[in-house]
């Protein structure tokens, strides 16, 4: 569960064909799409908030745009703020755009939109496909704890078919276009993971090759139960954790507090504070406010508390009893299974895996994860595991402002190429940029 969800909770979440191929405006925006250099190389262009969109090369570089006053779009560095020299301007008509100095044609991608039946629920989804009629392996993209619409933000959907590798998106219930409630109860989003792998097999139909899921930060823990119940070639998990959302939390403030030079007395203190909040949690905000209150009472004058952040921990810190009677309105039908062992899943799973970790990530720190998936590795699981050092969540690559916080400058070298690779033909042969590499 990352951050990003989590933030809402301190401001108070029959089959249907629709097969017709897609124009590039079904992406919501004619300058929306993956394009080509004349060198091969792969941009994506994709939606990042109301204002600004945002580009990012397979390589793993990636900027933001900005509009400017002429309708040049000028970039700045990852998701830094600090120019980079890079002017993009767009020429939907002629379904390309100057990237720089450079021409970058569109590439034509086949797209089918599509709604399905999740238990009862329509789910909408989005099966994107290489140019061509010859087989193709396909990935389905396994949800994050975010409450947006992935089909209009996750640029991996034209990244990866871009590169051969087709990818079907859909917009988990209770975002985007889906109907439902958003929810964080696992084996509810395992059974939609399972109806939308079903969905992107029926559409793919005769070009279907391998398919398996990709599951990011959350979806790592959702991606393995639905790979039980409905056997893929392949799952990947990216940025997730074999561990449970308590122990992500706890292993959170541990990593953090260890960084900033924090002794093992002044972390057990933390953690003690940490045990309070997340008995909040888990109660749903119904109960264990005067232990919470009177924890925090008790370390907040010390110079380490300010230090106290872990992955959810830190947003309630600042709360009355009134507020986190509030916060039950809206956290209450979330279902979060905080201590949900994922262990028993993966020891149980016989498919082909590749997990994808970050070395630096603060929010799902990776060491206890990646322990454990070499013991079962070691054990005959056909795991493989890739080790980014210096990445964050997200396999971002990161510069350290005065004030201490990270800022992401780019996406690890390797990382897409990774994905790319395993999903082709479930292995990871060669190097991907500094990743340290486990195979079976």
């Amino acid at each position: 569960m990352n951050k990003t969800c989590i933030a809402a909770i301190a401001l108070i979440g029959t089959l249907l064909l629709t097969s017709s191929p897609a124009r590039a405006a079904d992406f919501g925006d004619c300058r929306v799409g993956a394009y080509r250099l004349p060198d091969g190389t792969v941009i994506d262009i994709a939606p990042s908030s109301d204002r600004l969109l945002r580009w990012r090369r397979f390589d793993g570089t990636t900027g933001a745009l900005t509009e400017n006053a002429s309708g040049a779009w000028t970039s700045t560095a990852g998701w830094t703020e600090k120019p980079d020299g890079i002017e993009v301007r767009f020429q939907c008509a002629e379904n390309s755009l100057r990237f720089g100095s450079e021409t970058a044609r569109r590439i034509p991608l086949a797209v089918t939109e599509s709604r399905f039946d999740a238990d009862g629920t329509a789910l909408v989804g989005r099966l994107v496909l290489p140019p061509g009629k010859g087989r193709v392996p396909i990935v389905v993209l396994v949800h994050g704890s975010e409450d947006s619409s992935a089909r209009t933000f996750y640029s991996m959907q034209r990244l990866l078919p871009a590169r051969g590798v087709g990818v079907y998106v859909y917009d988990k219930r209770g975002t985007g276009e889906s109907g439902g409630t958003y929810t964080q109860d696992f084996e509810r989003l395992a059974d939609d993971a399972v109806s939308a792998l079903h969905d992107a097999r029926r559409l793919a139909g005769k070009r279907a090759g391998r398919i398996g899921y990709l599951g990011t930060s959350q979806g790592g823990w959702v991606a393995p139960l639905a790979a039980q119940r409905e056997t893929p070639d392949f799952v990947i998990v990216a940025y997730g954790l074999a561990v449970s959302v308590i122990d992500e939390d706890r292993e959170a403030i541990e990593l953090e507090m260890g960084l900033k030079g924090h002794s093992s007395g002044e972390i057990a203190k933390a953690l003690e504070v940490a045990s309070a909040a997340e008995a909040v949690f888990e109660s749903r905000f119904t109960s264990g406010f005067a232990e919470l209150l009177a924890a925090r009472a008790k370390y907040e004058h010390e110079s380490w508390y300010p230090d106290l952040q872990g992955n959810f921990t830190h947003f309630i810190l600042g709360m009355d009893e009134t507020q986190l009677r509030a916060t039950a309105q809206t956290f209450g039908s979330w279902g979060t299974p905080f201590r949900y062992d994922p262990m028993p899943t993966l020891r149980a799973l016989r498919v082909p895996q590749l997990w994808v970790l970050g070395e630096a990530d603060l929010d799902a720190p990776s060491a206890e994860t990646a322990r454990r998936l070499r013991g079962l590795a070691d054990a005959g699981q056909k795991i493989s595991i890739a080790m980014f050092p210096g990445a964050e969540h997200g396999i971002t690559e990161f510069e350290i402002g005065a004030d201490g916080t990270r800022v992401s400058t780019r996406y690890a070298p390797g990382y897409f190429e990774i994905l790319r690779a395993f999903a082709l033909d479930g292995h990871v042969r060669g190097t991907f940029g500094r990743a340290r590499i486990s195979r079976p």
